[in-house]
């Protein structure tokens, strides 16, 4: 039984040490030559007035999650929508509670007014 998960040993190991490796060797031939030109704020070739960590409102992090869920929604309905033909009457009424579940959500965030944009 363990030559049978030797190979996802052997697939954790490579996936593990190939991105630190890569890593390590980036970090090892890279320029270290710091200066104030390269620790200075640049941002499409203006130089930046005032304070350059500026806190954003809330209701943008919101709106962008509302539409992350929404997205994932839409991913999570395709195999369904691909299969509809050969899903039984468990499978359909499963999707109809999900559908409904994000409805509800949708409902919810419209009346706390999260889809307004500030």
């Amino acid at each position: 039984m363990l030559s049978e998960f030797a190979f996802v040993g052997v697939l954790i190991l490579f996936a593990t040490l190939l991105p630190v490796a890569g890593l390590a060797v980036a970090w090892i031939i890279r320029p270290k030559k710091p200066n104030p030109i390269k620790k200075s704020t640049y941002e499409c070739g203006i130089e930046t007035r005032g304070e350059t960590w500026v806190q954003f409102r809330a209701c943008y992090y919101i709106f962008a999650l509302l539409f992350v869920v929404f997205d994932v929604e839409a991913a999570f309905l395709l195999p369904w929508a691909v299969a509809y033909g050969q899903l039984s009457l468990y499978a359909l009424v499963e999707a109809a509670i999900f559908v409904a579940v994000l409805a509800l959500a949708l409902v919810y965030a419209w009346r706390k007014g999260a889809l307004s944009w500030c």
